[in-house]
Protein backbone atom coordinates (compact mmCIF):
# COMPACT_ATOMS: atom_id res chain seq x y z
CA UNK A 1 0.00 0.00 0.00
CA UNK A 2 1.32 3.44 -0.95
CA UNK A 3 2.13 5.96 1.75
CA UNK A 4 -0.31 8.81 2.17
CA UNK A 5 1.03 12.14 0.98
CA UNK A 6 0.50 15.06 3.31
CA UNK A 7 -0.71 18.30 1.77
CA UNK A 8 -2.13 21.60 2.97
CA UNK A 9 -5.78 20.71 2.36
CA UNK A 10 -5.91 17.31 4.09
CA UNK A 11 -4.42 16.12 7.35
CA UNK A 12 -4.52 12.39 8.08
CA UNK A 13 -4.39 11.18 11.69
CA UNK A 14 -2.40 8.05 12.54
CA UNK A 15 -5.66 6.43 13.57
CA UNK A 16 -7.16 7.06 10.11
CA UNK A 17 -4.06 5.67 8.39
CA UNK A 18 -4.16 2.49 10.50
CA UNK A 19 -7.88 1.96 9.88
CA UNK A 20 -7.44 2.52 6.15
CA UNK A 21 -4.78 -0.18 6.10
CA UNK A 22 -6.96 -2.51 8.21
CA UNK A 23 -10.03 -2.11 5.97
CA UNK A 24 -7.95 -2.00 2.72
CA UNK A 25 -9.05 1.52 1.83
CA UNK A 26 -6.87 3.69 -0.37
CA UNK A 27 -6.27 7.39 0.01
CA UNK A 28 -8.13 8.06 -3.24
CA UNK A 29 -11.12 5.98 -2.11
CA UNK A 30 -11.48 7.96 1.11
CA UNK A 31 -11.10 11.25 -0.80
CA UNK A 32 -13.86 10.09 -3.14
CA UNK A 33 -16.15 9.43 -0.18
CA UNK A 34 -15.40 12.94 1.15
CA UNK A 35 -16.05 14.62 -2.20
CA UNK A 36 -19.16 12.70 -3.24
CA UNK A 37 -20.97 11.17 -0.23
CA UNK A 38 -24.27 9.34 -0.51
CA UNK A 39 -25.16 10.46 3.00
CA UNK A 40 -23.91 12.92 5.64
CA UNK A 41 -24.41 12.56 9.40
CA UNK A 42 -23.13 14.21 12.55
CA UNK A 43 -20.07 12.40 13.85
CA UNK A 44 -19.83 10.74 17.24
CA UNK A 45 -16.88 12.90 18.30
CA UNK A 46 -17.64 16.58 18.99
CA UNK A 47 -17.58 18.94 15.98
CA UNK A 48 -17.13 16.15 13.44
CA UNK A 49 -18.98 15.11 10.31
CA UNK A 50 -19.33 11.54 9.08
CA UNK A 51 -19.89 10.81 5.39
CA UNK A 52 -20.82 7.53 3.73
CA UNK A 53 -20.74 5.98 0.29
CA UNK A 54 -22.42 2.72 -0.69
CA UNK A 55 -20.22 -0.11 -1.97
CA UNK A 56 -20.47 -3.84 -2.51
CA UNK A 57 -23.19 -5.73 -4.34
CA UNK A 58 -26.94 -6.12 -3.92
CA UNK A 59 -26.37 -9.46 -2.24
CA UNK A 60 -23.53 -8.22 0.01
CA UNK A 61 -23.91 -4.46 0.47
CA UNK A 62 -21.29 -2.54 2.43
CA UNK A 63 -20.69 1.10 3.23
CA UNK A 64 -17.48 3.09 3.51
CA UNK A 65 -17.55 5.74 6.21
CA UNK A 66 -15.14 8.59 6.86
CA UNK A 67 -15.18 10.97 9.82
CA UNK A 68 -13.58 14.38 9.47
CA UNK A 69 -13.33 17.77 11.10
CA UNK A 70 -12.83 21.18 9.53
CA UNK A 71 -9.97 23.00 11.26
CA UNK A 72 -7.91 26.12 10.62
CA UNK A 73 -4.14 25.63 10.62
CA UNK A 74 -1.83 28.58 10.00
CA UNK A 75 -4.73 30.70 8.69
CA UNK A 76 -5.67 28.04 6.11
CA UNK A 77 -8.72 25.80 6.11
CA UNK A 78 -7.78 22.16 6.47
CA UNK A 79 -9.81 18.97 6.65
CA UNK A 80 -8.61 16.66 9.40
CA UNK A 81 -9.54 13.06 8.59
CA UNK A 82 -10.06 11.37 11.92
CA UNK A 83 -11.17 7.87 10.93
CA UNK A 84 -12.30 5.70 8.04
CA UNK A 85 -14.00 2.31 8.18
CA UNK A 86 -16.03 -0.21 6.24
CA UNK A 87 -19.47 -1.14 7.59
CA UNK A 88 -20.94 -4.51 6.55
CA UNK A 89 -24.56 -4.09 5.51
CA UNK A 90 -26.73 -0.98 5.38
CA UNK A 91 -26.72 1.37 8.36
CA UNK A 92 -29.91 3.03 9.66
CA UNK A 93 -30.52 6.56 8.37
CA UNK A 94 -30.74 9.59 10.66
CA UNK A 95 -28.82 7.97 13.52
CA UNK A 96 -25.23 8.29 14.57
CA UNK A 97 -22.99 6.33 12.20
CA UNK A 98 -22.23 2.80 13.32
CA UNK A 99 -18.62 2.62 14.44
CA UNK A 100 -16.94 -0.68 15.30
CA UNK A 101 -16.19 -1.02 19.01
CA UNK A 102 -12.41 -1.09 18.61
CA UNK A 103 -12.49 2.07 16.51
CA UNK A 104 -14.80 3.80 18.99
CA UNK A 105 -12.50 2.86 21.88
CA UNK A 106 -9.46 4.26 20.03
CA UNK A 107 -11.33 7.48 19.18
CA UNK A 108 -12.31 8.01 22.82
CA UNK A 109 -8.69 7.44 23.82
CA UNK A 110 -7.49 9.97 21.20
CA UNK A 111 -10.03 12.57 22.29
CA UNK A 112 -9.08 12.23 25.95
CA UNK A 113 -5.40 12.68 25.03
CA UNK A 114 -6.20 15.81 23.00
CA UNK A 115 -8.12 17.31 25.94
CA UNK A 116 -5.18 16.67 28.28
CA UNK A 117 -2.76 18.22 25.77
CA UNK A 118 -4.91 21.31 25.32
CA UNK A 119 -5.16 21.81 29.10
CA UNK A 120 -1.38 21.52 29.40
CA UNK A 121 -0.88 23.96 26.53
CA UNK A 122 -3.25 26.49 28.14
CA UNK A 123 -1.38 26.23 31.44
CA UNK A 124 1.95 26.63 29.66
CA UNK A 125 0.75 29.73 27.77
CA UNK A 126 -0.65 31.24 30.95
CA UNK A 127 2.61 30.63 32.83
CA UNK A 128 4.62 32.14 29.95
CA UNK A 129 2.36 35.18 29.96
CA UNK A 130 2.75 35.79 33.70
CA UNK A 131 6.49 35.16 33.67
CA UNK A 132 7.09 38.05 31.22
Amino acid sequence: MRLIQENEKLYWTRHAKRKMRYYSLSEKRVKRVLRNPDRKELGIAPQTIAVMQKTGTKKHPTEIWAMYQKVIVKKKRTIKIISAWRYPGISPKGQAPPIPEDTLWELEKLLSLNKKKSKKQKRKRRNEHYSK
